[in-house]
């Protein structure tokens, strides 16, 4: 029967931590109670077989619990090898340790390990009257081979001077230890959309049971569900493996002092076995010790959130340091790290299906599979603002929880304004680690340059002429997966987008003018009418702009260019009383309908406007003060009346 709590996540694979093989007349009433006993109180979950076995007819229940067991602990004493039953059993927990990864762990109960492996002493002698009754059957051979195999593993030997109830407890911290080193991990509360994804890396990049070391790149931006695939796979594979070890948030430990030494002493005390906490004086001490006890080891490393070269360098150099066999899956944001890494195959994360988006939102905003009736078109507003990245659809389903109407309403307004924190947080980190001229790139894009052509001259050199380097910038946008190209232009998911224009926000919440970016109509607006260290505004080529409203608060302009919009129908008499207006372009603007009267601008050394209108309507340019002014800069207004141009330059009073 089993005894004992279970401390095992029910998606393991695992239905026991341990499972006991003995000699019932030699322990069952002192060493294995006593031991079980202890395990129960560290809740490890144990299997032990309370009936007494005779025959060969072994119970379905006792066979699910061999095979379906983390670890097996045979106590060999001195009447162990009497027992036909002991023996078979003893055979079948080695071939699961071979075909299933199982940690096999013997303790030599007062008999020497060499007397097993030789069947000689008080071991023997019950070896050889088994021997005896059974008359040459074709199984001794076989039960040889198994104790020999059985003694050169590593045990525990209790030998009369030693203490037993200490014995038992050290044997219990190390399995404790060792349940602890290959727990399952947890994955996620609503695990949707993952198991084609699962199949997809197994599949097709990991290939478990091949004797090649393979290291396997994990690749997508922040929220996509990088690490939940990674802990998927540990949980689904780990088990095939000699020793396993996640370590996670490599790039935070990493940055602490001595961070990559307290990585290189985790990674050896889970994998190694060896139960102490080994001391490691340098990074290259650590790395020979990598080198050293994993490479004849068949391992599963994972190393979780890596974004720097060095980090890889240090925990996982080559695929030599490890055994035949070995897998190592690394997750990260940046895909250059890969290629210089020399990484064998990498998975790209994509957001989940939008049926897949729709269902993970549902679970987490309403705790079932669908909406509530009347919720569906909010549903799918959310779905279709979160892009169906995860982290996302589990971040807005759950403060949306419980809510009114009204307040989805009211959540779903401030989110398309600002982000939620927990979003903005993680994929913030990105940016952060940008230098300047990426950064500078990147809130182009998200405030003004989604979508446009990635080789489109203008854009390239707007980004140029401030001299962010954009052709290598945005490669390195790309590398970290936060901008992508489709059909040629470029394109930043919604809530990427809205995080950089987030950051722009923050520069300056309560004061949209001294922002480095102004992208939201209302903030445009409050700046254009009311700011008065305002000097140059540049629309030029803008496909929205239909009209130039009234500026005249903004007294100390001295460059407008309008160059290009085409849909500008009218200019506001405002722009005629500019006082130190020096540059107006109005060049392209064929729509261009309406435009003032008596130009009042004595600083004005350049205008060029095009207009479907008759020449007397453009006006005069005229001087306030009731003298004339020389342009310095004598330049033409071109005119097209749908005849000839007019060369108007006689029109400018001097």
């Amino acid at each position: 029967m089993a005894s004992s709590s279970s401390s095992s996540s029910v998606t393991s694979p695992w239905l026991y931590d341990v499972f006991f093989s003995f000699r019932g007349e030699d322990t069952r009433n002192n060493f294995i109670s006593h031991l079980c006993h202890v395990l129960a109180t560290k809740g490890i979950h144990v299997y032990i077989d309370v009936e007494l076995r005779r025959g060969t007819k072994i119970s379905s229940a006792l066979l699910q619990a061999r095979e379906s067991s983390r670890i097996s602990i045979i106590v060999l004493s001195k009447n162990y090898a009497s027992s036909t039953w002991c023996l078979n059993e003893l055979v079948k927990i080695l071939e699961c340790k071979e075909s299933k990864q199982q940690i096999v762990l013997p303790v030599f109960y007062h008999v020497d390990p060499s007397d097993v492996r030789h069947q000689r002493g008080s071991f023997g002698k019950a070896f050889t009257g088994l021997a005896e009754r059974l008359n040459g059957a074709m199984e001794l051979q076989t039960w040889r081979a198994a104790l020999r195999d059985v003694a050169n593993l590593a045990g525990y030997h209790l030998t009369d001077d030693r203490n037993e109830s200490k014995f038992i407890e050290g044997i219990a911290q190390d399995i404790s230890r060792v349940i602890v080193s290959h727990s399952h991990l947890y994955v996620a509360s609503y695990p949707v959309g993952f198991d084609s994804r699962l199949r997809d890396i197994m599949n097709l990049h990991l290939s478990v049971g091949t004797n090649d070391v393979r290291m396997v790149g994990i690749l997508g931006l922040g929220g996509i569900g990088k690490t939940t695939l990674a802990k998927a796979t540990y949980n689904s594979i780990a088990f095939r493996f000699e020793a396993s070890c996640f370590l996670a948030n490599v790039s935070d430990t990493s940055n602490q002092a001595h961070g990559l030494v307290q990585l290189q002493e985790t990674l050896l005390y889970m994998i190694s076995g060896d139960c102490r906490r080994l001391n490691i004086d340098s990074i290259d001490t650590g790395i020979n010790m990598i080198k050293r006890m994993l490479g004849s080891k068949r391992v599963l490393l994972i190393l979780d959130d890596v974004d720097h070269l060095t980090q890889l360098e240090t925990l996982a150099g080559a695929c030599d340091w490890f055994g035949k066999g070995s897998r190592i899956i690394i997750t990260t944001r940046d895909q250059h790290l890969f290629t210089t890494h020399g990484v064998d195959s990498t998975y790209m994360m994509t957001g989940l299906n939008h049926r897949d988006a729709f269902q993970l939102f549902c679970w987490h905003a309403f705790k079932k599979q669908k909406p509530v009736e009347g919720y569906e078109k909010f549903v799918e507003q959310i779905v279709n603002y979160a892009g169906c990245l995860p982290l996302a659809l589990v971040v807005l389903g759950s403060n949306f929880l419980g809510r009114s109407e009204s307040q989805w309403k009211s959540l779903m307004d401030r989110y398309k304004k600002i982000p939620a924190k927990d979003i903005q947080e993680i994929l913030q980190t990105s940016y952060d680690k940008l230098s300047e001229n990426e950064k500078n790139v990147f809130l182009d894009i998200a405030c003004f340059f989604n979508g446009q052509l990635r080789l489109d001259d203008v854009t390239v050199k707007i980004l140029d002429s401030f001299g962010f380097c954009p052709n290598i910038s945005i490669q390195r946008l790309r590398d970290n997966c936060l901008i992508s190209e489709f059909d040629g232009r470029l394109q930043m998911h919604n809530l990427l987008r809205d995080m950089g224009r987030e950051v722009v926000r923050q520069e300056s919440p309560k004061n949209p003018e001294a922002r480095s970016r102004l992208f939201f109509h209302e903030d445009i607006r409050e700046v254009l009418e009311y700011d008065i260290n305002l000097m140059v505004m540049n629309f030029r080529g803008c496909e929205f702009l239909t009209k130039i409203s009234d500026i005249s608060k903004c007294p100390n302009l001295q460059q407008m260019d309008f160059k290009d919009c085409k849909n500008l129908v009218k200019v506001h008499k405002s722009v005629a009383l500019l006082d130190k207006l020096v540059r107006l372009n109005l060049r392209g603007c064929t729509n261009l309908k309406s435009f003032p009267r008596g130009l009042l601008l004595r600083s004005l050394q350049f205008l060029d406007v095009h207009l479907d209108a008759p020449v007397e309507d453009i006006g005069n340019l005229a001087n306030p003060m009731g003298h004339g002014s020389q342009l310095s800069k004598r330049r033409c207004v071109d005119y097209d009346d749908d005849q000839d141009d007019h060369n108007i330059e006689s029109n400018l009073l001097t």
